[in-house]
């Protein structure tokens, strides 16, 4: 099996675009949740996300934006962020060597719900030509490899909140057995819109605390109530190691491990005992023949919802047995929200950033610690060198992903 390495990093969130405004971001604990602006929510009993603070036309040309939905606009701005921060070339390249793999959980809502309004009130006739080509989940993929005119292996992971990993394992998968030398692989998504807040708050998934916005995600908190809607995407740039060595490449760290379960329990609730998420981290670890208690840091799904939290923290005790409490734990989501699709690829960013920096970032607003959750949360960034480093992802359906990334 071939080495592969994070040499690029493209996150666009809504606390910070570029993998170091988003870093710097974290450190300070950030909050991206504010009153919802995208569209009158006035009306919905939840008025709050985290919304993307981003002007498109800054990297992306006027026509073109007319016809791509924003989750497609939002992966062709990462994976220009992953890599520039790369120092890649893309004329450089040899384009039979480089694939994509940048997945969504929801794809294009925005475009899907605006459609519909036109074919309701006009007719069928009146639907735009561009509907299907917007809207399809394998977009965001498709157009990277379109524009950079990169030929390798394209592909789509549709594997709901836990798309980001799944799409990075894959790609991982991609470089170890030779496919390509290189991938830009991640997650997007573009889901703040008037159903998508609508469908999931009726749900009672979202937090309802409209009035404190950026304290709304709590995740492991005893007054958590639910998770954030989040938009963005990230994209990371895996490399095989000797050719990123070749060219000089800055190495963030090395991806060597990669997991997968079903808990095959519910359509949205997880595993009570967190069953599969134990052993999509218990796989990862096999994966890379790494040890337990070699792992210093886990990035948690962390969504503050309160079956969601539980189920996780019992799996990291069946997974690490007393390392357990020895083990910092944070959720990059008390600050940016849940980004769906694109959680898993910004996640890894930020536990990319750990590795690579030493600093591990707080989980925000814990305030309150549910007695019952009693692993060490990091409520205040921390200066800590680890060596490895779990990223976790849990998905509507039971699908997990878990990623094993080493300090290099």
């Amino acid at each position: 099996m071939r080495r592969v390495v994070v040499t690029g990093l493209g996150a666009l969130t809504p606390i910070g675009i570029g993998a170091e405004a988003f870093y710097r971001a974290q450190i300070a604990g950030k909050s991206g949740v504010r009153p919802i602006t995208r569209f009158d929510a006035s009306a919905l009993p939840v008025r709050i996300a985290a919304e993307v603070e981003v002007n498109p036309e800054d990297y992306l040309d006027r026509k073109e934006l007319r016809r791509l939905d924003r989750f497609v606009q939002y992966a062709l701005i990462a994976a220009e962020l992953a890599l520039e921060d790369a120092g890649l070339k893309p004329e450089e390249l040899d384009p039979e060597r480089v694939g994509t793999l940048v997945g969504t959980g929801i794809g294009g809502m925005e475009t899907w719900e605006a459609q519909s309004k036109v074919f309701l009130e006009r007719g069928a006739n009146r639907i735009s030509p561009f509907f299907i080509p917007m809207m399809i989940a394998n977009m965001a993929s498709a157009h990277i490899a379109m524009r950079y005119g990169f030929m390798g292996p394209s592909s789509t992971a549709v594997t709901a909140c836990a798309t980001g990993s799944d799409a990075i394992g894959q790609a991982f998968r991609m470089v170890q057995l030779g496919e390509a030398d290189l991938v830009l692989a991640g997650g997007t998504e573009a889901a703040i819109t008037p159903m998508a807040i609508g469908a999931f708050a009726v749900m009672r998934a979202l937090s309802t605390r409209n009035e404190e916005p950026h304290k709304a995600s709590r995740p492991f908190t005893l007054s958590r109530d639910g998770f954030v809607m989040g938009e963005g995407a990230g994209v990371l740039v895996l490399e095989e190691y000797e050719h990123a060595k070749r060219r000089g490449a800055r190495i963030y760290a090395e991806v060597v491990g990669f997991g997968r379960s079903a808990d095959a329990h519910h359509i949205t609730e997880p595993h009570p005992e967190g069953k599969g998420a134990a052993l999509a981290m218990r796989r990862a670890l096999w994966d890379a023949q790494v040890n337990p208690e070699a792992v210093g840091y886990i990035n948690a799904h962390g969504t503050s919802t309160p079956v969601g939290d539980r189920a996780e923290v019992l799996a990291i005790k069946e997974v690490f047995g007393a390392h357990a409490q020895k083990l910092m734990v944070s959720s990059t989501k008390s600050m940016i929200g849940h980004l769906l699709g694109a959680a898993g690829a910004v996640e890894a960013i930020a536990t990319v950033q750990a590795l690579h920096h030493g600093v591990i970032p707080p989980t925000a607003n814990l305030e309150d610690p549910d007695p019952e959750l009693d692993l060490d949360f990091v409520p205040e960034p921390r200066e800590a060198r680890v060596d490895y480093a779990l990223s976790n992802s849990f998905a509507f359906g039971g699908q997990n992903a878990v990623l094993l990334f080493r300090r290099v």
